[in-house]
């Protein structure tokens, strides 16, 4: 081994272990390094995270280090520290060996790919088998009337000891009282007819919290039937514990978890009277308001296939419009009309904006300043001035970064030739193998590197910018006008045009013509990118990249 120093990862996760456990392990890799002649430069750890979770602050930092010392290994307690996903720990190893460096370890010691092969699969199955084995324990407490992980609104946790063995006792629940008086008054309430948008908006009015502290919305009280969620929809207010309605599983792309519905023979139901809030009577009248409000059979008599085959076409301006009070999205409340959703989900206690505006008047507003504001001359020649300035910084220090390489890589040239030569000389291999080798593997990041970094273009903005622009967006609205209701045909155009707005906020102003002033925020990324013929994505990428934070986007008052 030819590194001469070390970097320390250390990591636990949240069950059985505790945050002596990281110290421990530093402690246990410090030996380690020191055993090896190596001297630790720096040690990093993630307390109570999984093994499984791909970006972690305590590892992303580790690697970190490493690149910037490419003389120092990643050390680790074991390869499970590092990873138990059987691909990302494969992803590790390739990229660690990228830097130049290895992984060493106290169990296995220096890390090969038939290591990440042997112990990625093992680590998989272990939580595989670690999955099986919590689902059994928790149905067992489940089937003994016992929380199968997490708490309902209504209930407090208890925790008492066995007084027999000593041991903890965990999962069991007791009545909350005041928030039992909440669940009684929710179910009577919308038994006698009240919408769940209107006891949301009463709750916070009161300033009642929540099951999450925050305020009330319909969703939390209406729910998903089918999936029992929702505090109309909870059977543990009658007094049956139902577990096992969903199943979790994590997306390997993404590695975020997603819950999908079991059969209802799968499900799990425990008779807990002493859990009991609301009578029967009370939930069978909310299960007869839920049916009658819910979407009906056609006229042939098959069921409806959802709200999903009626969906009205998706606006032009769907998702970008902003109420001006309390920041919240706007949608529809009437065939034509538009108003804040927080508002109407929550109550005025969360937003007192009830004003409604049409649709179509905050439509043809923002179009019209799309076309003839947003590509005003004195802005683009502001734009263009400052965006080339920062562009072509950042094209000197990209061009610096290059540079660097190049030269590094020189240097790197004349080393393995005063090698080659040392060994012409008589210089025996053995003493000058282990510098030629690493010669050589610089050699290859530096070439990778350089290769991989390609010189930015000069930028050129063409003068006519603002007319081709109008030009170009012209030609969009001429064609979302052409098919209006054809929203398959005209898709690109839309795309293109919400391309070029960051956000249109409504605030309601008695002095305007409609009732609220309208503000548009122009993306700047999207309209030079209509206007240079770019894509817009990537231009979007290009001006975060030149502006950062800092550059805001323009704002046009209508």
């Amino acid at each position: 081994m030819t590194h001469e120093l070390a970097i320390i990862y250390a990591r636990y996760s949240s069950d059985l272990q505790r945050q002596s456990s990281i110290d421990d392990q530093i402690r246990e890799c410090r030996a380690y390094a020191e055993r090896l002649g190596m001297a630790v430069v720096a040690t990093f750890s993630d307390a109570a995270t999984s093994g499984t979770q791909i970006s972690r602050s305590g590892l992303d930092a580790a690697i970190e280090a490493l690149s910037a010392n490419p003389r120092a290994v990643l050390v680790a307690e074991a390869l499970d520290r590092l990873s138990r996903g059987q691909g990302h720990i494969a992803d590790l190893y390739d990229e660690v060996k990228f830097l130049g460096s290895e992984i060493v370890t106290v169990a296995e010691g220096p890390v090969s790919r038939m290591h990440v092969g042997f112990k990625g699969t093992m680590n998989a199955y272990y939580i595989d088998d670690l999955g099986k084995k919590t689902r059994r324990g928790l149905r067992g407490r489940v089937e003994q009337g016992a929380s199968g992980g997490g708490n309902a609104y209504g209930y407090q946790v208890v925790n008492r000891t066995c007084p027999q063995t000593g041991d903890a006792i965990h999962g069991e629940r007791a009545i909350l009282d005041d928030e039992a008086r909440i669940v009684r008054r929710i179910f009577e309430e919308y038994a006698s007819g009240v919408s769940p948008r209107a006891i949301a908006s009463q709750l916070n009015l009161e300033g009642v919290a929540g099951p999450s502290g925050g305020a009330w919305g319909h969703s939390t009280i209406n729910g998903n039937k089918t999936r029992g969620t929702g505090i109309l929809n909870n059977e543990l207010y009658i007094g049956r514990l139902v577990w096992n309605r969903l199943r979790y599983v994590r997306n390997p792309r993404t590695r975020k978890r997603i819950s999908r519905a079991n059969p209802p023979e799968e499900w799990v139901i425990t008779d807990v009277p002493h859990l009991r809030i609301i009578p029967d009577e009370l939930w069978e009248a909310v299960k007869q308001r839920q049916e009658a409000t819910a979407l009906k059979r056609s006229d042939e008599g098959t069921p409806d296939a959802g709200p999903w085959t009626r969906r009205r076409p998706v606006h032009l301006l769907s998702g970008l419009i902003a109420c001006g009070c309390c920041g919240g999205g706007f949608s529809k409340v009437s065939a034509d009309r538009i108003g804040c959703s927080t508002a109407r989900n929550k109550g005025e206690a969360v937003c007192s904006n009830r004003r409604t505006i049409k649709y179509a008047v905050v439509e043809a507003a923002v179009l019209d300043a799309l076309h003839h504001h947003l590509m005003d001359p004195e802005l683009v020649k502001t734009f263009c001035e400052e965006y080339t300035r920062e562009r072509n910084r950042l094209m000197r220090e990209a061009s610096a970064g290059i540079d660097a390489l190049e030269s590094e890589l020189r240097r790197v040239n004349r080393q393995i030739d005063n090698i080659v030569q040392a060994i012409a000389d008589g210089a025996p291999y053995a003493t000058v193998s282990a510098r030629m080798e690493a010669a050589n593997s610089r050699k290859a990041e530096l070439e990778a590197e350089i290769a991989a970094s390609a010189r930015p273009e000069p930028v050129r903005l063409h003068p006519r910018l603002s007319e081709t622009y109008r030009e170009r967006v012209g030609e969009l609205l001429h064609g979302l006008a052409a098919q209006p209701d054809a929203p398959h045909e005209n898709n690109a155009a839309r795309e293109r045009i919400r391309a070029l707005i960051t956000r249109v906020r409504l605030t309601p102003d008695d002095g305007a013509t409609h009732g609220y002033q309208i503000d548009l925020e122009g993306d700047l990324a999207g309209i030079l990118a209509l206007a240079a013929g770019a894509k817009a994505q990537d231009a979007q990428r290009q001006l975060k990249l030149v502006a950062g934070v800092g550059f805001e986007p323009t704002t046009f008052r209508l």
